[in-house]
């Protein structure tokens, strides 16, 4: 296994603190940082922070980039659901639930979406309450809803 490194991230939304290695991206953390090194890193780190580039100056709208998410085997599946929501739409938790066909587990979906370690790429900021609410984002729900805007979804 390759050796795990940290790289930051300039966003319109705040740097991002980056950890990964060679192969993978491990985890993309919100700071509070007001500046931060340009230096890049590991070759999955470098292609993050490109994708990244593109995906906020609108030409890019998924990524594909190896990922290593760290949880149970429940909670990956939440997340590769969330992978399928695409660019500019949204899902309930339910929604989620009932696509593992756990629809009894909307609460376990909500905890698994808060647990995402990779957001934006694993777009947990798309999923939203039942009634359209904006709930549930450990960003802060000012930087949900500017990605969701970003990505053109009508806000209620």
């Amino acid at each position: 296994m390759s050796e795990t490194s940290t790289a930051y991230y300039k966003s319109p939304i705040g740097i991002f603190k980056l950890t990964g290695a060679d192969d993978a991206v491990h985890s993309i953390e919100f700071t509070e940082l007001e500046s931060a090194s340009d230096e890049v890193g590991p070759d999955a780190l470098g292609l993050c922070c490109q994708q990244l580039d593109e995906y906020f100056n609108g030409t890019r709208h998924s990524f594909e980039l190896p990922l290593r998410p760290q949880g149970t085997d429940f909670q990956k599946s939440v997340w590769q659901e969330l992978l399928e929501i695409p660019f500019g739409e949204t899902r309930s938790y339910m929604d989620i639930a009932r696509a593992l066909g756990k629809e009894a587990a909307v609460r376990a979906v909500g905890a698994a979406n808060g647990r995402n370690r990779i957001p934006v790429i694993i777009p947990c900021h798309r999923v939203i309450g039942s009634n359209g609410a904006l709930i549930g984002f450990g960003g802060g729900i000012w930087r949900k809803e500017y990605l969701l805007k970003h990505e053109n979804v009508v806000l209620l």
